[in-house]
């Protein structure tokens, strides 16, 4: 364990580098050592898709075993100098793209290995130089956005005006195309798994077993209360019908084999009620397994439905932001919630053939809703408020 944890930074470097590797040999092979793009090669819209999967691929990996690397490396606190050498390939690699969340610098490993004095403060000194002229940058005699709004007429009246318009479309039409036909995959899939393993493996074989052995009609004590409630119901509907039609009573061997005749029939009923219950709790373990399979294969749809959620989302207005905020916080965690949860929770409790004990529903009503809240407005005041406050002051004037 000693050895193997004192490799892992060259392990997580190596395995970055090799990342880096691959990039680098589809820009030679397949985009004239040009960056992973569709304006470097002309390829239709699945093949472009199809590499720039790849591209986000490769990316994640050299972002997670770099951060791996950085840390391990400050743990064990390593100084190599023969790792420079990869991590100037993989910065001149990376250079030419930039991550989602942050871009990886790897400039704070390269100054932490060993360099001389000179180089740390010609880096110092370049780095002020550029803090000052960001600094600059944001300031000045104009705002900012009449800048923004000139620069867009302009590329608005360039020749490839036209050509990039289309081609934006064209990449939002394929991505939402894409995003849709995932978001339809993980909800047809999983129903389907469940619904044709029920039917045609999972309720044949429960049936089978059922049958040849002596086993209890009623799985829980529930069920054997609704039986006996339905036997009941039938007694009573004989009684009340005889004195109805003005008839004379029913001998007592009539009505016991009345009775007896109903109860194979309820008993019929709720041994094919347990069966299905069984058999439902087998077909969706098969669903969830079709469902976690589906996930782990569709790395690529998963970006690109996160990239169209936060655009479709983002694009809303800030009333409708507020009023999706709203709806969603009063159905889960409203005042009307509980009586939501109850029905979900004992669904789910029939659907799986269990006792919908009372006490426990109350105890998870009177704990999850409260979480969940929790989490609600923590998110509203932690981020709501960085990436939209006018959705927030629009979601507390529509609360007051």
């Amino acid at each position: 364990m000693n050895q193997w944890f004192s490799e892992t930074p060259e392990r997580a470097l190596l395995e970055a580098y090799k990342a880096a590797q691959t990039i680098k040999n589809i820009e030679t092979e397949h985009f004239g050592n040009q960056k992973i793009s569709a304006e470097s090669a002309n390829y239709t819209e699945n093949v472009m898709s199809y590499w720039q999967g790849c591209l986000e691929q490769n990316l994640i990996i050299i972002k997670l075993r770099l951060a791996e690397f950085q840390l391990s490396r400050s743990i064990l606190n390593l100084s190599n100098p023969a790792l420079l050498e990869k991590l100037k390939f993989i910065d001149e690699v990376i250079d030419k793209y930039t991550f989602r969340d942050e871009p990886v610098n790897n400039t704070s490993v390269l100054e932490n290995v060993d360099v001389n004095q000179d180089k740390a403060n010609k880096h110092s000194d370049s780095s002020n130089l550029t803090k000052v002229q960001s600094i600059s940058q944001k300031t000045g005699a104009f705002p900012r956005s009449i800048g923004r709004t000139i620069n867009k007429i302009k590329s608005d009246f360039t020749p490839q005006a036209e050509e990039q318009f289309v081609k934006n479309y064209q990449i939002s039409r394929n991505r939402t195309r894409i995003a849709l036909k995932f978001l339809l995959t993980l909800i047809i899939v999983p129903l389907l798994t469940q619904q044709l393993s029920k039917q045609i493996l999972i309720n044949p074989i429960v049936e089978r077993v059922r049958g040849h052995a002596e086993t209890q009609i009623f799985i829980n004590s529930e069920m054997e209360e609704k039986a006996l409630g339905e036997l009941k119901s039938f007694q009573v509907k004989l009684r009340f019908e005889s004195l109805i039609n003005q008839e004379s009573p029913l001998s007592l061997d009539a009505t016991e084999a009345s009775l007896k005749q109903k109860a194979i029939e309820i008993a019929e009923v709720f041994r094919h009620k347990s069966s299905e219950a069984i058999s439902n709790v087998f077909a969706d373990i098969l669903s969830l397994v079709a469902f976690s399979i589906v996930i782990a294969n569709s790395k690529r749809e998963i970006v690109i439905v996160k990239s169209f959620i936060d655009d479709t989302v983002y694009g809303l207005s800030d009333s409708a932001k507020a009023f999706l905020i709203i709806l969603f916080t009063d159905i889960f965690v409203g005042f009307h919630s509980p009586h939501g949860w109850e029905v979900i929770l004992e669904g789910l409790a029939e659907h799986l053939g269990l006792s919908a004990s009372r006490n426990v529903i109350f105890m998870f009503i009177a704990t999850f809703p409260v979480i969940l809240d929790t989490i609600f407005k923590y998110w509203i005041f932690r981020y709501l408020s960085r990436l939209s406050p006018s959705a927030l002051a629009t979601l507390k004037e529509m609360d007051e």
